[in-house]
């Protein structure tokens, strides 16, 4: 019996999008949308943060400067409860695909051994 990989996939985006950890960052994304003050603070946060990794990928040098800016971008947007608690279930859902990322390579890892 031969298994349709896809279909396994879609059944997994199936299960992510039912777990309770998806409903509380999603819940978590949607009150933070719904406060002009916090979106505008994650949205700012966020752009700082993909500048950031935009020049890492390119191997640019991060200025002093920049590094000060995204450090008070962090500390004002852990000082509002909706923004953390958004940020607490993002690192929580990002932990569990991580978590499954691991275990769809096992198979690979097994094959060519550990490239750790």
């Amino acid at each position: 019996m031969s298994v349709n990989l896809y279909d396994s996939a879609y059944e997994l985006e199936k299960a992510v999008r039912q777990s309770e950890e998806y409903k509380n960052l999603k819940q978590a994304y949607d009150e933070v949308n719904a406060d002009d003050s916090a979106k505008g603070m994650f949205d700012n946060f966020r752009n700082i943060q993909m500048q950031l990794q935009q020049k890492q990928m390119m191997g640019e040098d991060i200025s002093e400067e920049e590094v000060m800016q995204a450090q008070k971008s962090v500390a004002l947007v852990q000082q509002n409860a909706k923004i953390s608690n958004l940020m607490d279930a993002e690192q929580r859902m990002s932990m569990i695909i991580a978590e499954m990322n691991k275990i769809i390579m096992k198979p690979l890892e097994e094959l060519y051994g550990s490239v750790e």
